[in-house]
């Protein structure tokens, strides 16, 4: 992101010759952009004119016969009243992989020679080289509690970012050996947070650090609250109202099982809302890669589990996602689990009829409600739903959503049927919340060892330090560093050096005394040039040639 940045700054300040390809790009990834067919037809239409069709009339397109070809088919074809001759998003695909070629050329190169190379580098060496620690956030009021630790508001210090701080307390992590837990949360976390895009159903990871005391994720804050929360306050949803929730947690966890990551915990509680009503899963502690194994482990919240989970010794993967899914649309619906009758908190028993109970729908829900309830709430694994061969398609064909438009559920394009009030924390009060009692681990000691587990524990998420970055200060320190370096050219050209020092990494010069004599009795006046990496000395200022 901020690669690209610097190399269009260069092109449009630098560059010796024009660079139409990139302004080309730049509204390739605008079409992208567009939601609707008509929005794609306008503005294709207008870049075909502008870029293709203008060249190909002057015989100055430099492009391939078969991107021409591609482009020409699907505008001709186009028939805004037959779904089949839609315009596709990537219908300039084969145009911008042959930019990008015709772009790492001899521009590129040119690029990597200037100034505005090294200012991408500056940023690089600066990602790679962050160290954060408590001092780096402004620290707000808690909005929650976990089984090791706390989850707080907090503000980034240097540009001003609003994120949710999770903070595990280590010695409650040794005194309930959850090390595994912690850092596997710390894994899937980086999972899920990497890639361009990341996921917008899924409360995702920036950063992770951490403390003496305390190992620090840093994740997408989402004030609005939960689900559960929700639920209490609103009561039960309608079949409409789920269909919204249900429809962007099916990404959230089709982004998970592409990935083969089984998330393990679904639940209301765990479905937070942002500030305008959309939801991402959150709390991915119990979540586990069965890419190379698959997991056995009865892990989960009962009344959720499916019973592959709850069965000893079997091994699951995805198809236990969509288990809990049901359970979990089946208590928006009605206000509790399924297995969970007469308010039951015995977890045997809750166990027990998720292994063995008939489950009956209300007369009340449609058939089209009925029917995605049963096919999610299958024992039988190969009969489930979401387990056939085709994961999420599966329940995304199913006739439930059958009006759902996808592409609009995940550019957030749906309407939520619930805005949490504004200015409001949509959360338990920080009394409600209540501490941790520190004599819990009073006793505990954390060894060297101990600290040793999280060595590697610290991660920046490279795409996701450059969206926060290019948002908030880069283009402010790219000007002041402009000033900056104005203001050092022009020292140096009052002080009459030579132009391939200006533009150098020189860091200091001057007249230096050099002892020459074998008992240090004789010396010589050298100008001296440090740069990072060597010392020069030459017999005169204007020598290019240093003294061998």
């Amino acid at each position: 992101m901020e690669r690209f940045l610097v190399f269009k700054e260069y092109c449009s300040t630098l560059c010796d010759e024009p660079v139409p390809q990139l302004k080309f790009y730049e509204e390739i990834k605008r079409f992208e952009k567009l939601e609707t067919d008509e929005e794609r037809w306008k503005v294709g239409k207008e870049i075909y004119d502008q870029f293709i069709m203008k060249e190909l009339l002057s015989n100055s397109h430099t492009y391939s016969e078969r991107a021409i070809e591609s482009v020409k088919k699907h505008l001709s074809k186009y028939n805004p009243n037959n779904p089949k001759n839609s315009l596709p998003s990537a219908l300039f695909e084969p145009y911008k992989k042959e930019i990008c070629d015709l772009l790492r050329g001899r521009i590129f190169d040119k690029f990597i020679e200037s100034e505005k190379y090294t200012r991408f580098c500056q940023w690089k060496n600066f990602e790679l080289n962050i160290q954060l620690t408590m001092n780096d956030f402004s620290v707000h009021r808690i909005i929650g509690r976990g089984g090791f630790g706390e989850v707080y508001g907090c503000r980034k210090a240097d540009t001003g970012k609003m994120y949710a701080m999770k903070c595990l307390d280590k010695k409650r992590i040794k005194m309930k050996q959850g090390e595994t837990l912690a850092l596997n949360e710390r894994i899937m976390l980086s999972l899920v947070s990497t890639g361009e895009e990341g996921c917008p159903f899924i409360v995702c990871m920036t950063y992770a650090f951490h403390t003496t005391d305390k190992l620090c994720f840093i994740l997408d804050l989402m004030n609005g609250g939960d689900l559960h929360y929700h639920l209490s306050q609103h009561g039960v949803f309608s079949e409409k109202e789920v269909k919204f929730y249900a429809a962007e947690i099916i990404l959230g966890l089709e982004h998970m099982h592409l990935r083969s990551i089984v998330y393990r915990d679904l639940k209301p509680a765990n479905i937070l809302l942002d500030e305008h009503g959309h939801v991402r899963i959150s709390d991915l502690g119990l979540a586990c890669d069965f890419s190379k194994k698959k997991p056995h482990a009865s892990v989960g919240t009962h009344g959720y589990m499916a019973p592959e989970v709850l069965a000893k010794g079997v091994a699951y993967d995805s198809s236990a996602d969509w288990f809990s899914f049901g359970c979990m649309l089946y208590k928006l619906l009605k206000g509790h689990s399924p297995f969970r009758q007469h308010k039951t908190k015995d977890k045997q028993e809750i166990d027990k009829m998720t292994m063995t109970m008939a489950i009956e729908l209300p007369e009340t829900m449609t058939n089209e409600m009925r029917t995605l309830l049963e096919g999610l709430l299958q024992r039988d694994v190969d009969k489930r739903l979401g387990c056939m061969g085709r994961i999420a398609e599966e329940v995304k064909e199913h006739p439930f959503f059958k009006d759902v438009d996808w592409k609009q559920v995940y550019l957030l394009k749906l309407t939520p049927p619930l805005i949490p009030p504004r200015g409001e924390v949509n959360a338990a009060d920080a009394f409600d919340i209540g501490n941790f009692d520190e004599d819990d681990t009073k006793g505990i000691k954390l060894s060297e060892a101990d600290q040793e587990l999280y060595k590697n524990f610290p991660i920046v998420i490279s795409e996701r330090w450059q969206q926060e970055i290019t948002e908030t200060v880069f283009d402010t320190v790219n000007q002041e560093t402009d000033k900056i370096e104005l203001k050092r050219r022009a020292k140096f050209k009052q002080n009459n050096i030579y132009d391939d020092e200006k533009t150098s990494d020189l860091i200091l010069q001057g007249q230096l005394k050099k002892n020459t004599g074998t008992f240090g009795f004789s010396w010589q006046i050298r100008y001296t040039k440090l740069y990072p990496n060597r010392l020069e000395l030459h017999y005169e200022k204007g020598d290019k040639d240093p003294e061998k």
